[in-house]
């Protein structure tokens, strides 16, 4: 959690098919944990991204990094809309491809590093504003605290 957001990062391994965007069948409970939270924080949106490493792919009917990243956010985000219930209208797909990247390509555990989904819990604009509105104006200034991330009753 950073700043009133939310975000889960999960290695391409741990929910699709190498060199796929295809939802592994071993996804499913990593998911549905992922959906409970989701489903814990009703007024908030959620942003998937996919990030690819920088190797170029070769397969059929994907053209390259950025395709991928963007259809495996997309297999998440369709997932948690048909087997989990979360609504559509919270959920955003985002594609990063190779150009966020978080470690070396130039190794194979940075490139490994670098193909990941994540998962970003935000407060709607209003709520974020309020937020913003609500920080403390000093580095020092501590007086003023609130729970930025309270699971909506119900």
């Amino acid at each position: 959690m950073l700043k009133g957001v939310v975000y889960i990062s999960l290695a391409d391994n741990m929910l699709y098919k190498s060199g796929s965007y295809e939802i592994s069948e071993r996804a499913g409970e990593t998911l549905g944990k992922i959906a409970k939270i989701i489903q814990d924080y009703k007024e908030y949106d959620v942003l998937i991204e996919g990030n690819t490493d920088n190797v170029p792919i070769n397969r059929p009917n994907i053209r390259n990094n950025w395709d991928l990243s963007s259809l495996r956010a997309s297999s998440v985000v369709q997932a948690l809309q048909n087997n989990y219930g979360i609504e559509p209208k919270r959920l955003t797909v985002g594609g990063r491809g190779e150009y966020n990247p978080v470690a070396d390509n130039s190794t194979d555990n940075g490139r490994t590093k670098n193909r990941r989904t994540e998962i970003i819990i935000t407060p709607k604009l209003d709520q974020f504003m309020e937020l913003i509105e609500k920080a403390p104006t000093e580095k020092n200034d501590t007086t003023e605290k609130s729970n930025v991330l309270e699971p909506a009753a119900g």
